[in-house]
C-alpha cells in the first residue's frame, strides 16, 4: 500500500492507493474508500527513474540596508491559529454565514453545505474567533477538509 499527502487549494489530503487493477485504483482518501477508474492503466511493475537533483549554487549579492519592520498592533489570536472546523461530509459550500475576525459560539451556524441535495448547516463546535476560512463558495469538499478555524 503507497501512502501520499497531497495539498489541493490548501486542504491536505491523505491518500492511501491500496491496489491497482487495469485502470481501476482501489485508493482511501482521508479515511473514505474510493474505485478510481484511471484513464490509462498503470504499469504497477514499472519503476520510476531516479533523478539527480543538484544544489543550486549560491550568487554573490550585494548586501543592501535592511529597514526595521513597522509594529504591528498584537493580534489575540494570530491568523489561521485555533481549532478547526472540519467537513463532516463530502459536499458543496452554499454560504458562507461567518467572516474572518467574526466571534462566534457553539452552535452558532458558520457555513451551509449541500450533500445528496439537502442543506446541511455546519456549527461552532467552539467559542471564539475565525481566524481563516480554507473554502470559498461553490467549492466541493471532501469529508474531514478544514472549512475554517476558530481561536
Amino acid at each position: 500500500m503507497n501512502k501520499y499527502q497531497y495539498k489541493v487549494q490548501g486542504v491536505d489530503y491523505d491518500v492511501e492507493i491500496e491496489e491497482v487493477e487495469g485502470n481501476v485504483a482501489k485508493v482511501v482518501v482521508n479515511g473514505v474508500r474510493f474505485d478510481v477508474e484511471l484513464k490509462q492503466p498503470i504499469n504497477p511493475t514499472s519503476t520510476l527513474k531516479k533523478v539527480r537533483v543538484e544544489a543550486p549554487k549560491p550568487v554573490a549579492r550585494p548586501a543592501a540596508p535592511v529597514a526595521p519592520a513597522p509594529a504591528a498592533p498584537a493580534a489575540p489570536v494570530a491568523a489561521g491559529a485555533g481549532s478547526p472546523i472540519k467537513s463532516p461530509l463530502p459536499g458543496t459550500v452554499i454560504e458562507l454565514k461567518v467572516n474572518v475576525g467574526d466571534t462566534v459560539k457553539q452552535g452558532d451556524v458558520v457555513l451551509v453545505l449541500e450533500a445528496m441535495k439537502m442543506q446541511n448547516n455546519i456549527e461552532s463546535e467552539y467559542d471564539g474567533t475565525v481566524t481563516s476560512i480554507t473554502v470559498k463558495q461553490g467549492e466541493t469538499v471532501m469529508e474531514g477538509a478544514v472549512l475554517l478555524t476558530i481561536g
